[in-house]
């Protein structure tokens, strides 16, 4: 079934509600434009991820879903719906698995329902798409790309894409300036955080201990990255390196993260949103993986490198180790500078390193 055929003049997306997952969409969005030229896309998104969207070259407007505040509640959806009803939207494509993105849908009388039959949703599609074994081991980017191209909506560009404006680009450098970093410094970022819990999050003794290495060989100023509910991490890295860092978990809007992200010319990591926000915008990146399947949710980037080891455990997708958290006990720092070194001189890991 090629949807291309029909007449579409209205696209409302529904986006993911996690920022790496959605950065993971960003594909998926190209191919929407390319196959809709002339159509509106219009993205729907949670406040965490709206700004990803804004002034990003596939989207051409952004409406914030916002389920604590204004659309809380059956009320709050049925809001919702009427204000999407108003703007007349020929399809709906559903990038978020859940039976409430098909129910505003269809609350909003779209006509066109596309997306995965996920959750028990699919007597709301009109064009839904069973997923069996072989859609669930798809990589992320791979896994929504597939549901479009079911109906014809495809694109050749699979990179990811976002993108700052000149200002804020300007606006960054400027901050970092009063912190003492020119536009001329080698800049690390060290992103210790994973908002989904702490089984994804590698130690901040061995992320200080990184940084303070990699400083050292490379003569690079260090920045430490993240949200609000990482700062006490940050905080501890910075009080266990012997070299001085600057601190800007919790201090950036999502904007000014990704801002910051860009500016970096390389990048240490665990999986998070960071993580897919640096691989958008080819910033070399290591990567270190524990409890979350690297297989699905690894950066899509030809400059990144994953550290990892194979337990009997993992990947086991838990926010909390239930045991020894022996995935990351047992990822080294000197596993982790070497990857490093090794991608930066553009040498391919070792896998008997336990890096991919």
């Amino acid at each position: 079934m090629d949807i291309r055929q029909e007449t579409i003049g209205s696209i409302l997306v529904r986006s993911t509600n996690w920022i790496g997952d959605a950065v993971m969409t960003t594909p998926a969005l190209r191919a929407i434009r390319e196959s809709f030229p002339n159509a509106r896309v219009t993205v729907l998104a949670n406040p965490l991820v709206a700004p990803l969207f804004t002034g990003h070259g596939a989207v051409d407007d952004v409406i914030i879903y916002d389920r604590k505040g204004a659309h809380a509640g059956l009320r709050g959806k049925m809001r919702l719906a009427r204000d999407l009803r108003t703007r007349r939207f020929d399809l709906a494509i559903l990038l978020q698995n859940a039976v409430d993105a098909a129910l505003i849908a269809w609350l909003a009388r779209i006509p066109r329902r596309m997306g995965y039959r996920t959750d028990g949703r699919g007597p709301l599609l009109t064009h839904g798409v069973a997923v069996d074994g072989a859609t669930r081991l798809l990589h992320h980017v791979e896994y929504y790309l597939a549901m479009l191209a079911r109906f014809g909506v495809t694109t050749g560009d699979r990179h990811l894409e976002l993108a700052t404006t000149a200002d804020e680009d300007a606006a960054m450098a400027e901050l970092l300036a009063g912190h003492g970093i020119g536009s001329r410094d080698a800049l690390l970022g060290i992103n210790p955080g994973a908002s989904y819990g702490a089984a994804k999050r590698w130690y901040p003794e061995r992320f200080a201990a990184v940084a303070d290495e990699l400083s050292r060989r490379w003569g690079a100023r260090v920045v430490v990255t993240g949200g609000p509910g990482e700062a006490a991490i940050a905080a501890d890295i910075a009080a266990a390196m012997t070299t001085p860092c600057v601190v800007m978990a919790g201090k950036t809007s999502v904007r000014e993260l990704m801002a910051l992200i860009k500016r970096c010319d390389f990048f240490i990591t665990n999986d998070s949103g960071p993580m897919h926000i640096a691989a958008a915008f080819g910033v070399p990146l290591v990567a270190v993986f524990g409890s979350t399947d690297h297989a699905t949710t690894s950066p899509w980037s030809e400059r990144a490198v994953i550290v990892r080891r194979d337990t009997d455990c993992a990947p086991c997708l838990l926010r909390e180790c239930p045991t020894d958290h022996r995935c990351m006990t047992a990822v080294t720092t000197a596993e982790v500078v070497e990857a490093a070194e090794r991608l930066r001189a553009g040498r391919q890991a070792l896998p008997s390193q336990g890096v991919s």
